[in-house]
């Protein structure tokens, strides 16, 4: 369901659409992790972040930088929508902490725009969806830019997976990972972590995110 929120004016009214989950989804447990109206339930820079038509917007001037979600997570589904502008970089961060570097301290999943230039030669673990430094997405799945995507990510024990406008980008198996050097040659103590907070890591770009829902897996 959309719940709303209610402008009253003596001449006017009118409704904002705030937070959205369906019915099928209730049924399966998912819920609301951000309530469109403030940042209630989140910790970190909320300062570089402004909150826009129910959605979180990077803010330029600030420069974003992170946000998390109160509550720790282990295992979960995590449902949401993001638009981007020209030369988007923002993170997604999972099983992190709130201090240290989230891409090696806990797990990063790039949010980029894959189709701009100055990334042409990035390594494959720092296009969009991908584990920073641990894992590759596939390529080629991102909407044209200015458009919503959605995108659900899936943490359950070791296995990870991204799923992009309904193609699955990322499967990888942290096991697996831990077992082997690092893609990009790195210490990664976050691959210790099972549980964490969730968290957006802005690097100045103006991205937007809206209707956040998670739904928790057994641990």
């Amino acid at each position: 369901m959309r719940t709303p929120f209610v402008f009253v004016l003596p001449w006017l009214i009118f409704v904002v659409p705030i937070a959205f989950v369906s019915a099928t989804e209730i049924d399966e447990g998912f819920v609301t992790i951000f309530n469109g109206q403030n940042f209630d339930g989140w910790i970190g820079h909320t300062k570089g972040y402004a909150i826009e038509e129910g959605c979180i917007v990077c803010d330029p001037v600030s420069g974003g930088g992170s946000i998390y979600t109160e509550k720790e997570y282990a295992n979960f589904v995590l449902r949401f929508e993001f638009k981007l502008p020209p030369g988007a970089n923002n993170g997604l961060g999972i099983r992190t902490p709130i201090t240290g570097n989230p891409a090696y301290d806990g797990y990063e999943l790039q949010i980029l725009d894959d189709s701009a230039k100055i990334y042409e030669n990035l390594q494959p673990y720092q296009y969009h969806g991908s584990l920073y430094g641990l894992a590759p997405a596939k390529r080629g799945f991102q909407k044209p830019l200015g458009e919503w995507n959605q995108q659900e990510v899936t943490f359950d024990g070791d296995t990870v997976k991204v799923v992009l406008n309904g193609a699955e980008i990322l499967s990888a198996n942290l096991e697996g990972i831990r077992k082997n050097p690092t893609l990009d040659g790195k210490e990664h103590p976050g691959l210790q972590r099972s549980i964490g907070h969730i968290g957006f890591l802005g690097h100045g770009a103006k991205v937007a995110i809206r209707n956040l829902r998670i739904k928790e897996l057994p641990e």
